[in-house]
């Protein structure tokens, strides 16, 4: 029996389809007031004529804007959806390279050990370095609690060493227990880094620093870049939706993590002036609940 291969269905982009949505309804509406004005304005048929009309505009109307918050729900899930892959994929190279490193460690130790019987020093010494080198920037981001912002952040200091960015990390927070979700956290982190990336690009001996922070009030958070001075004029519309200064969708970027932090209680601030531009997010900490026969505790600092 000859089997034959069914070509596979492209799958539907629901981003697309949820725009597309929303641009034919918003159709709808301008055409169904377009109609009810034209009519009223004009020669019009009798009054019953004039309420069946008004009656199924408003039936359309109302129906087209249920429509549009279903797309613009469906905008917003596909894009917290895309978040939380990002983050997993995120974890998911960060236990590969600690898998890595753990494997390399003995043979890394068999080739020291080679050059130093060989007498070879110098040449230890620089392979010394190098490996060294290799699991400080990893360790760097293995200071915090939370293993989603610590491989968000060792994803973010391997792309942006690809790219010949100067990228640190200076810790001093746990983040056990964050006001919103871990992947949420990721997400508003991520939005400023690559916006802070994307300011670096014509800047010679680019740079980024990320501070994390925490008291036992808040958490803190600031992405500073060494890129252009943002102009007065605009720092006020940088979080707006839509805004963009430079390149496609920083600004959506920048309006969903201002929206994510104040939803919870925090808020989000940028300072620029001719040798950084920071971007400093704030959290309310919620204290942990508390378990039977237990004080409630604050969070560790």
């Amino acid at each position: 029996m000859k089997m034959t291969h069914r070509p596979r269905r492209r799958q539907p982009d629901a981003f697309k389809l949820a725009v597309y949505a929303i641009i034919v309804n918003v159709l709808e509406i301008i055409s169904a007031l377009g109609l009810t004005v034209y009519l009223f304005m004009g020669k019009a048929p009798n009054t019953l004529s004039k309420t069946a009309v008004v009656f199924l505009s408003v039936v359309v109307t109302l129906g087209a804007v249920v429509d549009i918050r279903e797309a613009v729900d469906t905008i917003r899930v596909r894009h917290d959806l895309n978040s939380l892959d990002e983050t997993v994929q995120a974890m998911t190279d960060q236990n590969h390279a600690l898998r890595a490193q753990r494997h390399d460690f003995l043979n890394h130790l068999q080739v020291i050990y080679g050059l130093m019987e060989m007498k070879e020093y110098d040449e230890a010494m620089r392979y010394m370095e190098e490996v060294y080198g290799d699991i400080r920037s990893l360790g760097k981001t293995l200071r915090t609690a939370n293993a989603p912002v610590n491989a968000l952040l060792m994803a973010k200091a391997e792309e942006c060493r690809e790219k010949g960015i100067d990228f640190e990390t200076e810790i001093h927070a746990r983040w056990e227990h964050l006001p919103i979700r871990d992947w949420e956290m990721c997400r508003c982190l991520s939005n400023l880094i690559d916006n802070a990336r994307d300011a670096l690009k014509d800047t010679r001996h680019p740079k980024i620093r990320v501070y994390l922070n925490e008291t036992m009030k808040e958490c803190s958070f600031t992405v500073r870049n060494n890129g252009p001075r943002i102009p007065e004029e605009i720092a006020d519309s940088i979080f707006e939706a839509g805004f963009s200064g430079k390149g496609e969708g920083r600004g959506m970027g920048l309006f969903i993590t201002k929206q994510t932090l104040e939803e919870a209680g925090g808020g989000i601030t940028v300072e620029s002036n001719d040798r950084w531009t920071s971007f400093h997010g704030t959290l309310p900490l919620a204290l942990p609940k508390k378990q039977d026969g237990e004080a409630e505790q604050g969070t560790p600092a």
